[in-house]
């Protein structure tokens, strides 16, 4: 499969992860999946997560689904079928809600739980570009389906003083995914969230992790920002909200920096 972005070439897969809470996962699955419909790109919204923030931030009531991505991983809806269309945010949304934590639990139960999502996404994968999935703050059964379909990850960081606590156990969750259930898997890059230039502790997190992981930390780096804060409550994307600030030319950029190494043609190395 490769990672071109055009009519009838298959979508690339998107998980973004990290099991440390409070890094802005949800604000980059959200406003990422708005910036890249803004370029007319095909884009579908996974909300994996219990939360159903992700749901909510694209202005869907996440109390009054009939369905969502509980009941697809569960095989009682197909994707199509649960899905919505946001029409304000140009997105297609999987959403989800507090339902998939007792789903999590049900998985457990059954054989090859783990490829659940990878196979009921596989009809709809012709009708879209890009599937972003925002995964739960942990290493979850719900985060092993969305690696487990993915290509590539997303590992959304502050740069603070606990930026690398739990790194090392989400890295070496996705190579032993890659290697047994999902050889496709890459690390497409590291995100800098929430970042203050003016904050000495965090230009010296940013510089240690361009210093270990050089390339593979996105060049696009994530301000603190009010107007990012301020969007999820209005059910809106921050492009939506508030196009002209920073967090909105930022997401627009990360955007642009995801498309032209993919119309390269270049697949994201391991980390």
């Amino acid at each position: 499969m490769t990672a071109r972005y055009q009519r009838g070439v298959m979508a690339r897969i998107i998980a973004v992860a990290n099991q440390k809470g409070g890094v802005g996962k949800t604000t980059t699955s959200v406003n990422l999946s708005a910036s890249l419909a803004a370029t007319r790109r095909r884009v579908l919204l996974i909300d994996l997560d219990p939360q159903g923030n992700a749901t909510m931030g694209s202005g869907v009531d996440k109390n009054r689904l009939e369905a969502g991505s509980c009941e697809v991983l569960l095989g009682e809806r197909t994707l199509a079928e649960a899905a919505v269309v946001t029409a304000h945010a140009g997105y297609t949304l999987l959403p989800g809600n507090g339902d998939l934590t007792a789903a999590e639990v049900e998985l457990m139960t059954h054989a090859e739980s783990e490829q659940r999502l990878r196979r009921a996404l596989e009809p709809v994968l012709g009708e879209y570009d890009y599937v972003i999935i925002d995964c739960p703050p942990s290493l979850n059964m719900l985060t092993v389906n969305a690696l487990v379909a993915a290509q590539g990850v997303i590992i959304p960081m502050q740069c603070e003083y606990y930026a690398l606590e739990g790194l090392t156990a989400l890295l070496d969750t996705i190579e032993k995914i890659r290697t047994t259930l999902n050889f496709e898997l890459r690390v497409e890059g590291l995100l800098r969230t929430m970042f203050d230039p003016r904050n000495k502790l965090a230009n010296d997190v940013s510089a240690q992790l361009l210093d270990h992981f050089g390339e593979q930390v996105f060049n696009t780096i994530i301000p603190r920002n009010v107007r990012l804060a301020e969007a999820p409550s209005h059910g809106l994307p921050v492009m939506l909200y508030d196009k002209a600030s920073q967090g909105a030319r930022a997401y627009l950029a990360l955007a642009g920096e995801m498309l032209r190494k993919g119309m390269k043609g270049e697949a994201a190395p391991a980390l």
